[in-house]
């Protein structure tokens, strides 16, 4: 990964090149933003300047030993740490290398749930567990093998259990000098703040449109039609772009779910409601959370639609379709209540409630929501 295979963010990447041209890197830094919006490549892109023997024009060269080593993820002085869920004695990084390995390569900028799907973690919660911490303290302690420095790149470091944070500050408080910490976070407000105030910390913002539109036709080869849709829709997210533009399956899925959920709402057919709650049920804790997500979106662009302003409008052709006849049915009487009842379902289904119950309740409370009148205006 090179600075040049990053779309956007040119501040941080000039600010991450200058420290290592100067040599002047501190122990701990944190790239911190919502999901999706690159992090994670900008740390690799980072992870190889800094190991490069042949830096060109402020990148990478690509073809050095080290530069061909992080291309296969396999320098030795590159170490991964990540959230993974205990199985059959698995709870190190390490014992997920493989799986990893096909992460960063189809999803390079790594949606949670993406991960999850890949390591089967079903209503687990991927966490960074105390052995790892151990682990890392004890790699660290040796030599680096050919580089000038170990770097560990941890993502998602929220996901540290209170006693591996613990573990893991003492080595960011008093670090080896050939040892670099590159955390990466989608929520840095869950960090231990003891670690998080040992870290350089770099904001990094969504990304805009034209960014993301440009970077979806010169790397995937999209048209710009479906390239620009997709930029509009993504909300500063280069991985939800690349999902609407390459995989549209669960998109297309969770729209289908939720017209059908609308239709049988304002008809008042519990029988389908319950049908609809039990389809969704099976999906999963991870997925659920997704629908109920493209929910909220949804029920929100709805809300906008009647605005009549297409230019602020974030739905795909076929969604827009559907809210030409359904927009009507969301405003300001019922928008915010039905936005309360998902996010409460949403919250309910994170903390492992019975996924059936939760769901079919959700129904039945947005059955009343969504038949409710739109307030008449009031005469001025």
């Amino acid at each position: 990964m090179k600075f040049s295979d990053i779309a956007g963010h040119k501040d941080t990447i000039q600010a991450l090149r200058s420290m290592a041209d100067s040599g002047k890197i501190p122990h701990a830094i944190l790239l911190s933003g919502v999901s999706g919006i690159g992090k994670f490549r900008l740390a690799r892109a980072f992870s190889q300047y800094v190991h490069c023997s042949n830096r060109q024009e402020g990148d990478s060269c690509g073809k050095c030993p080290s530069c061909l080593q992080h291309g296969k993820h396999n320098n030795p002085d590159l170490h991964f740490v990540f959230p993974v869920v205990k199985r059959d004695g698995a709870q190190l990084s390490n014992d997920y290398i493989d799986q990893w390995k096909e992460m960063i390569d189809k999803w390079s900028y790594m949606p949670p749930e993406k991960w999850n799907d890949i390591i089967q973690a079903g209503n687990s919660q991927p966490a960074i567990f105390v052995t790892e911490s151990e682990d890392i303290i004890s790699r660290a302690s040796l030599s680096a093998f050919q580089e000038n420095f170990k770097i560990f790149l941890v993502w998602l470091p929220e996901k540290l259990r209170p006693e591996a944070a613990n573990k893991l500050l003492k080595i960011i408080e008093e670090p080896f000098d050939d040892t670099l910490f590159i955390l990466v976070s989608n929520d840095d407000s869950r960090l231990l703040p003891t670690i998080f105030s040992r870290t350089q910390r770099f904001i990094m913002r969504p990304l805009d449109h034209a960014e993301i539109s440009a970077h979806l036709r010169s790397h995937t080869g999209v048209d710009r039609q479906l390239a620009d849709a997709a930029s509009r829709i993504a909300e500063g997210s280069m991985a939800k772009a690349e999902e609407l533009a390459l995989h549209p399956d669960e998109i297309m899925e969770f729209a289908s779910l939720f017209k059908e959920t609308m239709r049988m709402a304002y008809a008042l057919n519990a029988q389908s409601l319950k049908k609809i709650s039990e389809t969704v049920a099976a999906m999963g804790r991870e997925k659920i959370i997704r629908f109920l997500s493209y929910c909220s979106r949804m029920t929100r662009e709805n809300f906008i639609y009647n605005m009549a302003m297409p230019q602020i409008s974030l739905m795909t052709p076929d969604e827009e379709q559907f809210s030409r006849r359904f927009a009507p049915f969301i405003h300001e009487g019922n928008v915010e209540g039905m936005a309360d009842e998902l996010a409460r379902a949403s919250g309910d289904i994170e903390r492992n409630a019975n996924a059936k119950i939760v769901l079919f309740d959700l129904m039945l409370l947005l059955s009343q929501w969504v038949r409710t009148q739109k307030p008449a205006t009031l005469p001025l």
